[in-house]
């Protein structure tokens, strides 16, 4: 048999392949035909006993359902003590809804008499339908056929049903395309309908519970009529007096864009503020932890200090007040008066001591670099100092200047400076002169140890 798999490989595939999918076509058309699967939980039964169960049919898709929501199917119906009994399969999360005083109806979805059971689950105080219950006939109502509402009509009112059915047929007549558009607009709103019974019906014990406290609150107000016509009267005062202020009213109405506008601003001012204040107040947040301790420590000192302040210290402020609001208050007055006068003084002091010490464009840094390199003249060297240098040479050539004095005051000292060069330069100005009084110095002066080589 492998061999002939191996040789017929492709019609193999092509069959396994047809029957997966068979398989897959018949488990979605079962799954939709509400076949339950043996893996699937099998649906908690419920019977409804009907007076008349005509066109109910099990296995046809007929569904149950409590507000618009679909909770299970019609699982099966049959004949008991003149009753039909309709069997209901509900799914196993919808089995809590379901209470013992429940009621049914049985209701067409089509004109074709395709039939539903729409639920009405009861209330809790009822307790659980237990596995198997029946809800009685007196809690159910079957269909009513068309025909059972036209022979309870009489004769002229079925003359006058027929007359509006006519009108009804002729209005209607050619306007086919017309209705279907009406009924395709309608699909969305039944669409959001249905959404809202689903809604309606997860809800309905918030609803129920709704509808019992407006009751109780309509029959409280109904006994406190009384009160309710004095709540009335005092409205009605309350109104004129606003009616009575009118202007202010507007008047306050108008202020208001004014004072929003400045709440807005105050609020951005705090908005920042608190910004600002709240890393301020985490770096305190260790202090305050503290505070409690440190009040601690404190104590001790307190109570020792407080004797000396209260005999010692508190008797010498009584004593000093006097002295103090006579005397100390009006110096106090007279100095406040002159403090801005003495800030602008020492403001322009400082300035004038700053420029003795300011220091333009770091020339101190520069001249340090210039000392450490050696690479800089003595004319730029002292071109770089910074004014109080200056202050500080100025000082100690005056010391020295006026450092030297006699009987007639203080001599003057001066430092004369001349090469060889310069003293040739003076003898040639003399024309001859002066050698015979500096002979032996030119001789001095034409020497190379002295002068460095020869001279002129």
């Amino acid at each position: 048999m492998t061999h002939a798999i191996k040789k017929h490989l492709g019609d193999f595939l092509a069959i396994l392949g047809l029957v997966l999918l068979s398989a897959g076509v018949a488990g979605y058309i079962l799954s939709h035909e509400r076949l339950r699967f043996p893996w699937q939980s099998k649906p908690f039964p419920v019977n409804a006993a009907f007076t008349t169960a005509q066109a109910v049919t099990p296995g046809q898709g007929q569904t149950v359902r409590i507000a618009g929501v679909q909770v299970g199917s019609i699982g099966g119906v049959k004949l008991e003590n003149g009753q039909a009994v309709v069997r209901l399969d509900i799914d196993q999360k919808y089995k809590h809804l379901i209470h013992s005083d429940a009621t049914a109806l049985l209701r067409p979805k089509t004109g074709l008499k395709d039939m539903f059971v729409e639920l009405d689950p009861g209330t809790n105080q009822a307790g659980p339908m237990p596995k198997d219950g029946t809800i009685p006939v007196q809690n159910t109502a079957p269909d009513v056929n068309q025909d059972e509402i036209l022979s309870s009509l009489d004769t002229d009112t079925r003359a006058y049903l027929q007359l509006l059915v006519n009108g009804l047929g002729q209005g209607l007549k050619g306007r086919s395309t017309d209705l279907r558009n009406v009924f395709k607009q309608l699909g969305p709103t039944h669409q959001d309908l249905a959404r809202v019974a689903k809604a309606v019906a997860e809800r309905r014990t918030n609803l129920r519970r709704l509808v019992h406290n407006y009751g109780e609150l309509t029959a409280a107000l109904a006994d406190k009529d009384h009160d309710i016509a004095n709540l009335v009267d005092a409205s009605n005062a309350v109104f004129s007096s606003w009616a009575a202020e009118n202007q202010n009213v507007s008047s306050a109405v108008a202020q208001l864009p004014g004072t929003l506008n400045t709440t807005a601003q105050t609020l951005q001012k705090v908005n920042t503020l608190s910004g600002v204040l709240r890393p301020s107040l985490d770096s305190l947040r260790p202090a305050f932890k503290q505070l409690n301790k440190a009040n601690k420590e404190v104590l001790p000192f307190v109570k020792e200090a407080a004797p000396i302040t209260r005999n010692q210290i508190r008797p010498f402020v009584k004593t000093a007040r006097p002295y103090v609001s006579q005397s100390l208050k009006p110096a106090s007055v007279n100095l406040s008066r002159a403090i801005p006068d003495l800030d602008s003084s020492f403001h322009e002091l400082n300035r004038f001591f700053n420029i003795g010490a300011y220091n333009p464009a770091g020339k101190q840094s520069i001249s340090d670099a210039c000392e450490k390199s050696g690479q800089c003249t003595s004319a730029e060297l002292n071109r770089k100092q910074p004014y109080l240098y200056w202050l500080a040479w100025v000082a100690q050539n005056s010391n020295s200047l006026f450092s030297t004095s006699d009987a007639e005051g203080p001599l003057r000292r001066a430092l004369f400076m001349f090469d060889c060069n310069s003293i040739h330069a003076i003898l040639d100005q003399s024309g001859g002169a002066a050698d015979a009084i500096f002979g032996p110095l030119s001789s001095v002066l034409t020497d190379a140890k002295f002068c460095g080589g020869a001279s002129k």
